[in-house]
């Protein structure tokens, strides 16, 4: 099978001249700050002159010989001495304050601030710049933990910081290791259930890793493959991919992961519900079997054990709260019972609710792509400025739609479960669920959308008689979170009716309040792009 490349012809990256003539300056410690210089090559590009065609080749599984594989450097960690001087009963009241359980091995103890993690000043400074207070719970067991070198485990909710829990490590492994010579590819490989969490992670390694100038890209679907076809020929240090994406690049031989040390899997039990197993499969064949493995995820189903018994070696594990699927406590549940044609007037009130802060922002979820448009038409047409991402969506509008949502310029998004893990969107108030999702796991990925960091939140779902089967597993949440249950939704906790009500609701009510301003089209891209819902003309609102 062969791919048409049009735009790689002749030039671009490579051949003559090589890709780095002033090389790089390495400083001491661990690898200190880069310096970067030289041209990018000369004539060669892509396959060479007039190139059109990638061979795609399958891929096989290397056979390693670990005796000749170049040595690398993994433990980084050096124990703060006041860390060191902590007792075992010190670490146990720790553990158990922060709902913390271990599993494993020599597991270092935790750390309670900044300063004791061992990171490199460069990296020290980028974290307090940015504000934070301390450490997460997962951040102070979870950077000893992966500085170590060791195969490693997190599980924690959603919000809980897990990002820089592998990001800054990954910093400073990479700092340490030789540096990239042309043609090699990545030495941290961050895989990633969606784009929008993929794009996420890019922008905190591009933040913590500005300092030590390495460089990054995001490989994912649904965009074109020429710019991450080129970041890929330049050299990156780190790649953040959706499985598909980066198969397709390892097939047709656009990268390579010879020179992966430090693998990440992030939300893994995501990945595994999105049927990305074989994928994963095969992407982490493809990397030396002594490499440093770090997994995170939200819960710990039987599917992700088995990933890990296969791909961890002697592994340690973190986990922050129960293993039980629970929600956040700083989350205020709100179920109402009602039915499809009440779903509309029900909305419009909770969002004069949950708009009365201007700067609040509310995330409603569907549960179809099609309603996730109705829904946004409906509202714009009521002049409430909301905008609608989901799969369907051109990466370009759904990039555009979250700035949009993220700066507050649209406060109100609506979508499907594109966007019920990994997004994380300062300032939503209220989430709220306009269908039930099919299972409570999204249920409660869902509202962890808001209440992040500690802040508090209101979750709104509209619960109907054909989410019967949900009902006993969420009272059992709400029940845990200690939440008033409806003695409407308690009936379903007792038996399940199984009566099926067709999705698409009727007309509600147009609700009055909201959002002051003019009349305007909105749209994506100015009204050049038209996109459906996310164009609908914005009415005016009256007070």
């Amino acid at each position: 099978m062969s791919y048409n490349n049009d735009s790689y012809g002749s030039g671009g990256y490579g051949g003559n001249g090589g890709y780095n003539n002033g090389g790089y300056n390495n400083g001491g410690g661990y690898g200190g700050n880069r310096g970067f210089g030289g041209g990018r090559g000369g004539r060669g590009g892509f396959g060479g002159r007039g190139g059109r065609y990638d061979e795609r080749v399958e891929l096989s599984t290397p056979e390693w010989d670990l005796d000749t594989l170049p040595k690398f450097e993994k433990n980084f960690y050096v124990e703060h001495p006041e860390v060191a001087a902590r007792s075992d009963q010190d670490v146990a009241a720790f553990r158990k304050e922060h709902e913390m359980s271990c599993l494993g091995s020599d597991i270092p103890k935790p750390i309670t601030d900044f300063d004791e993690a061992g990171f490199p000043d460069y990296v020290l400074k980028e974290v307090k710049a940015q504000g934070f207070p301390k450490p997460t719970a997962i951040q102070c067991q979870g950077w000893p933990m992966a500085l170590s070198g060791r195969d490693m485990i997190g599980i924690a909710a959603t919000g809980s910081g897990k990002t820089l829990s592998y990001c800054l490590p990954a910093i400073v492994h990479i700092n340490a290791q030789p540096l990239l010579s042309p043609g090699d590819g990545p030495v941290v490989l961050v895989l990633a259930p969606t784009r929008e969490l993929a794009v996420q992670i890019q922008q905190e390694c591009s933040k913590f890793g500005s300092s030590s100038r390495i460089r990054n890209t995001c490989v994912y679907g649904g965009a074109p493959k020429g710019q991450q076809i080129r970041d890929l020929a330049r050299g990156v240090e780190i790649v953040i991919a959706t499985p598909g994406r980066l198969i397709d690049m390892l097939e047709i031989g656009k990268t390579n992961l010879k020179r992966v040390t430090y693998l990440v899997l992030d939300e893994a039990d995501r990945m595994l519900d999105m049927g990305f197993e074989p994928q994963i499969r095969k992407i982490v064949d493809q990397i030396r079997p002594d490499r440093q493995t770090l997994m995170w995820s939200a819960t710990w189903p039987k599917e992700v054990q088995a990933l890990t018994r296969d791909y961890l070696q002697d592994p340690i594990q973190v986990t922050i709260g129960s293993l039980e699927l629970a929600a956040s406590h700083t989350i205020t549940q709100l179920v109402e019972v009602v039915t499809e044609y009440e779903k509309r007037d029900r909305l419009v009130k909770h969002l004069e609710t949950a708009t009365a802060d201007k700067d609040s922002k509310v995330l409603i979820f569907s549960s179809t792509k099609r309603n996730c448009d109705e829904i946004t038409s409906y509202l714009r047409a009521d002049g409430w400025p909301a905008l609608a991402i989901h799969g369907d969506k051109q990466q370009s509008e759904r990039d555009w739609v979250l700035k949009e949502f993220k700066s507050g310029k649209s406060p109100i998004m609506v979508a499907t479960d594109v966007a019920a893990r990994g997004i994380d969107v300062k300032g939503i108030s209220h989430v709220i669920n306009f269908d039930m999702p099919g299972n409570i796991e999204d249920y409660v990925h869902r509202i962890g959308r808001t209440g992040r960091g500690g802040a508090t939140g209101t979750a709104v779902s509209f619960f109907t008689d054909g989410n019967s089967k949900l009902g006993g597993d969420l009272c059992r949440i709400m029940r845990e979170a200690k939440q008033t249950i409806p003695p409407e939704l308690q009936r379903f906790d007792r038996r399940s009716y199984g009566s099926h009500i067709r999705y698409g609701g009727g007309r509600g009510g147009r609700g009055r309040g909201g959002f002051r301003g003019g009349r305007g089209r909105g749209g994506y891209g100015g009204g050049n792009y038209r996109s459906g819902s996310n164009d609908a003309p914005l009415a005016n609102r009256r007070f």
